[in-house]
């Protein structure tokens, strides 16, 4: 059981949107997107409306995830589950369908903590997507904008949830110690030909973020290299330089935004292909590489 959802949007919420723009457009390399309300920003990577909404309030982390389902029936499948399983289902009104542009919506409540938003539809932008800095642009079609992974203590509700109610399949998984007697044990997520669109990790306790990163894959290998000399121009931390996972074969480096929440930047995951056969456990994270640098 594996809809075709793809990873549509992600809302952020932090003390001051603005904060962000710099590190999304000259780091990352996003565009901004349509319009936001208010104070709010949002950014793309593609021709869709938006992507990433950074919202202003207090929480500092990701408060939604939207997926979108690319059939009516898909999505009608998606909510019929979410209803059996004894989820909360609210369905958007004209005002959120307008301010996530898209055409139909539902959301709910994630164990992991973050507000789940179902959609259809999403809208193109105005105008065509193009990054001077990511001239080779963003690879998103068929398999959304990316990934993101979250940590959680309700680590094993949370895979339920994605595999049994979203349809998600495991890709592998990973667990590793990482000293002081801490299991590293994460779980990966697909729901399309990406590798993992959603990653969740068992969090000891209750962390200040449960955002641990956000992934945009580029289609240029070299349009790694020149997002890592952006960032190593900053004085922002790089807690991962340049290196390969090991599981979904990614080349990238990860940057701290000023918000805490990391963004890995790759290229050249590994696709599934059904019937999925490499579903086994990783003892490490990378190949090579990815060491801390600052």
């Amino acid at each position: 059981m594996q809809p075709d959802l793809e990873l549509a949007y992600l809302v952020v919420e932090v003390p001051d949107p603005a904060a962000l723009d710099t590190f999304f457009r000259d780091v990352v390399g996003l565009v901004p997107g349509e319009p936001g309300d208010g104070d709010s920003r949002t950014w793309r990577n593609d021709d869709k409306a938006h992507r990433i909404l950074v919202e202003a309030g207090g929480r500092n982390d990701a408060t939604t995830i939207g997926l979108e389902v690319t059939s009516d029936a898909a999505f009608d499948g998606v909510v019929e589950r979410l209803t059996a399983a004894g989820h909360d289902v609210e369905h958007g009104d004209a005002a959120d369908l307008a301010r996530r542009r898209v055409s139909r919506l539902v959301r709910t409540a994630t164990p992991w903590g973050v507000t789940l938003e179902i959609v259809s539809g999403l809208a193109e932008a105005t105008p065509p997507f193009s990054s001077a800095s990511v001239p080779g642009g963003f690879l998103t079609e068929g398999v959304g904008f990316g990934h993101v992974v979250f940590a959680t203590t309700a680590f094993d509700e949370s895979v339920r949830f994605a595999i049994d109610v979203l349809g998600f399949g495991r890709s592998d998984w990973l667990s590793m110690p990482i000293g002081d007697g801490i299991e590293l044990e994460v779980r990966f997520l697909h729901c399309n030909p990406r590798h993992h669109t959603l990653a969740l990790a068992r969090a000891p306790f209750d962390l200040p973020q449960q955002l641990h990163h956000l992934m945009v894959e580029v289609n240029d290998r070299d349009d790694v290299g020149a997002a890592f000399d952006r960032a190593w121009a900053t004085d922002l931390p790089i807690p991962n330089g340049l290196g390969r996972h090991d599981n979904d074969g990614m080349f990238s480096f990860y940057v701290q935004s000023p918000a805490g929440f990391q963004v890995e930047v790759g290229y050249g995951g590994v696709e599934v292909e059904q019937p999925w056969t490499n579903d086994r456990a990783y003892d490490r994270i990378s190949a090579w590489g990815h060491q801390p640098l600052r």
